[in-house]
This record gives C-alpha cells, structure tokens and sequence, in this order.
C-alpha cells in the first residue's frame, strides 16, 4: 500500500469499520486514485495548458463562455463544491482555443481551494497569458461542507466574481457580461 492508501486504512480502523472486510478490501485503493484524480490540478502547468491555443485576432468584442461544470474539493473540510463558472474577457490582438477556458477551470478546481480563490486563479491566468482589455469570472457553487454538515442548508449557492480591467473599471461592460450570463440558463 502506498502512503495515501494506508492513511485512508487508519481512517476506517479510527471510525470504527474493518478494513478487511468484504465490502471495504479495496477501498484504500479505490480512494487513493480518487484522491489522485480529483487533486490532478497540482500536477498541471497552466502555462503549458495555454500555449499553442493562443491566435492572433483582429476581434475586440466581447469573449463569453457560459456553464463551464466543475468539481471541487474545500480547503477546509474536503468535501466537494460543484457548479459553473462563466468567464468573458475582451481581446487585445489574441484568443485562446474555446477549449482551453474549460481546462483552466478543471485545473484550479482539481486542487483543494476555496471557491473565492478558484474564480480569482481563473482571472488571473486568463489576465497574465492573453492581456485582454479585461477579463470576468463569475463562479456559482453548491458547497456540501454547509449542506450535509454544520448548517445544513442544501439550497444556499454561493456566487463569487473576479473582475479585471475594462470589467472593474467600466460599468457598460460589466453589464453587458452579467446580462448575458444571466440570459443563460445555469446548468445547475
């Protein structure tokens, strides 16, 4: 067993299960490749997942992808956050492949993270690689550390957003983004 399988084996020895039973014979396994699965984010490099997707263009309107489904793991309990994320930005003379904004997503959302960072990392990177005139992230999420546990409110979403030039500084822009973000219907 490897160092994730034998502490997921204490983990069931501590809450009182048999680890050797039928039922859970495999289950160190099964949740370490699932922990290694979900946490994946960390092994990616978000520059190696952008480069040779970025095109030059001569567009200068506005970028928007909607309902991009993620999972997530909290930072504090380990449990899964999930929803969508929307994300627009305004070129300045570059794209990136519509295929790459969805990878960026599920690469900070496959680390343990807290869903005002997730939505800020997104930003960011966007930010950093494309240099738009401006970059928004909007990230809705369902958070089961507060719905099975503590509180236990099953139907409270959280909404956080990251907004970056023309998105921060001008209100006609920002307006314009969450008009079309809402104008979608969300995938959850």
């Amino acid at each position: 067993m490897d160092k994730l399988e034998l502490a997921v084996n204490d983990i069931l020895k501590e809450i009182g299960e048999d680890p050797q039973r039928q039922g859970l014979e495999k289950t160190p396994y099964r949740v370490a490749k699932m922990y290694k699965e979900l946490t994946a984010g960390y092994h990616q490099d978000p520059e190696k997942l952008i480069n040779g997707a970025m095109f030059d263009v001569k567009y200068d309107e506005m970028v928007v992808v909607t309902n991009i489904e993620y999972y997530s793991l909290c930072e504090h309990h380990m449990l899964p956050f999930f929803g969508v994320v929307h994300v627009g930005y305004i070129p300045n003379g570059k794209v990136v492949g519509l295929s790459k904004i969805p990878r960026i997503v599920d690469m900070f959302a496959r680390r343990l993270q807290v869903q005002e960072n997730m939505t800020q990392q997104i930003a960011d990177i966007l930010q950093v690689n494309l240099n738009p005139d401006g970059v928004g992230v909007v990230t809705e999420g369902y958070h089961m550390c507060m719905m099975m546990r503590g509180v236990e409110k099953d139907k409270a979403k959280m909404i956080t957003s990251a907004m970056i030039g023309s998105f921060k500084d001008d209100e006609k822009t920002r307006s314009e983004f969450l008009h079309l973000i809402r104008s979608e219907k969300s995938a959850f």
